[in-house]
């Protein structure tokens, strides 16, 4: 069973990591962004927007704009920016069959599957980007 995010949850991910280990309130760049948490510039922007939309980061243009978390990182998780980029997961999709169950009876490791999907989430859901950047393993962000 592989639980991996794609490329663009993973660069979420690292920017808001990125954003909530920055100064309360200060603007961050994309340049900067990118070369701290080593995420390819081109693509960042896009990422970007997608955070925006679900008000996770707020968004200045000009010279000294950048992004900003929208809310303080003790109350962001990472539930919230895996929800805003990647793709929802199909829980009714069988793990056995890959089709709907239900369509023809529900398989016998359905409500299990359910279950840790659930549990992954609530997990996901109980972990702040604050706790992330102030855990005692966290490598802080380079220059």
């Amino acid at each position: 069973m592989r639980l991996e995010l794609t490329r663009r949850g993973d660069y979420a991910v690292r920017a808001m990591i990125a954003l909530a280990a920055s100064p309360a309130g200060e603007w961050v760049s994309v340049p900067r962004i990118a070369t701290e948490m080593s995420i390819p510039e081109r693509f960042l922007p896009r990422v970007m927007h997608d955070l925006g939309r679900a008000d996770l980061v707020e968004a200045r243009t000009g010279r000294s704009g950048g992004y900003r978390l929208a809310t303080p990182a003790t109350q962001l998780t990472l539930l919230d920016v895996i929800d805003a980029v990647e793709p929802p997961d199909d829980d009714r999709r069988c793990v056995l069959r890959g089709i709907p169950c239900g369509l023809d009876g529900r398989c016998v490791v359905h409500d299990v599957f359910t279950d840790a999907r659930e549990a992954h989430r609530d997990r996901l859901a109980a972990t702040t980007l604050a706790m992330l950047v102030s855990a005692p393993w966290a490598v802080p962000p380079g220059p």
